[in-house]
């Protein structure tokens, strides 16, 4: 890398609290960032930021996850060698800005990174602020403990990842797929990969995924995503047809079978609706990520 100015930018939705932590916890890092860029979709969901940080900016930007995250990386993809996307209920290891730094300068063929999820909410009813920073500071007390391996058999997980701005130069965030975005993160890594660059899982980087309910798609809206993302992005090509047919059959099947005894977490009917709704349109030939708006 020519450099290593480094920019985080929080996509945030309802959670104006949670991403005001968050931006509070990268001047923690051992490695603080140079800018953060925080978009929300409407004026409720920004923090408040303090005005003694300059290199925070807070701005009501488009809606969706996709948009969202587009009119961050505008801001910053040519002024700054590494750009880092945190979910904004996601806690990353004090190291996580270091590492991340550190593994692309000794990898220059790099062009994202994601890193291990100690513990992720969004797989079950959700993880409390305080249980999730327990968990990281325990990991952070050792850090060698972690490893430094790369495991290239991973793509980026939308909610602590890393590129390179040389490697994503006149990429984006597909603006097709609405509102949550299902399945944004493995078309973007599979941008990069199909244009030579390389991908990996870092042991280096870690952190909790909260998983926190609010501002998040549900239901049938949910559950046509599973489906209708997936089939849009076969097309596409970035990411194996394969890969995608098996995602979305295995939340098809989980769907179906949950919805008997479901979470009470989880509107597994609603789901199972979205994703019988999306099987018939791609039927009919009529597929498209969009029509969840109507839903």
């Amino acid at each position: 890398m020519s450099g290593n100015r480094l920019a985080v930018i929080v996509a945030t939705k309802g959670r104006a609290p949670l991403a005001g932590t968050l931006v509070d916890s990268l001047f923690a890092q051992t490695r603080p960032p140079e800018t953060v860029i925080v978009v929300g979709s409407e004026a409720a969901d920004l923090p408040a930021l303090d005005p003694a940080r300059p290199e925070v900016t807070a701005f009501v930007g488009r809606t969706g996850s996709s948009l969202q995250r587009n009119d961050g990386l505008a801001l910053v993809r040519d002024t700054h060698d590494v750009v880092a996307f945190f979910d904004d209920d996601f806690i990353p290891s004090r190291f996580w800005l270091d590492h991340a730094v550190a593994a692309f300068a000794a990898r220059p063929d790099l062009g994202g990174l994601t890193g291990i999820v100690l513990a992720d909410g969004a797989k079950g009813p959700g993880i409390a602020l305080d249980e999730g920073r327990a968990i990281v500071a325990e990991a952070d007390r050792a850090p060698e403990a972690q490893g430094s391996a790369l495991d290239e058999s991973f793509g980026p997980y939308g909610c602590n990842m890393a590129f390179r701005t040389s490697a994503i130069a006149g990429l984006s965030f597909d603006e097709a797929l609405p509102l949550y975005a299902w399945l944004e993160d493995f078309d973007f890594g599979g941008q990069i990969r199909r244009r030579g660059g390389r991908t990996a899982r870092a042991e280096a980087l870690w952190g909790v995924h909260l998983g926190n309910k609010t501002g998040r798609e549900r239901g049938a809206r949910l559950g046509y995503s599973q489906i209708a993302n997936a089939a849009y992005l076969a097309r596409k090509g970035n990411v194996s047809s394969v890969e995608l047919a098996r995602l979305a059959f295995r939340n098809l099947a989980a769907n179906a079978i949950c919805s008997l005894r479901p979470e009470p977490h989880v509107d597994r009917a609603g789901r199972l609706r979205g994703n019988l709704l999306a099987v018939a349109d791609l039927l009919r030939g009529r597929i498209r990520p969009e029509r969840i708006l109507d839903l």
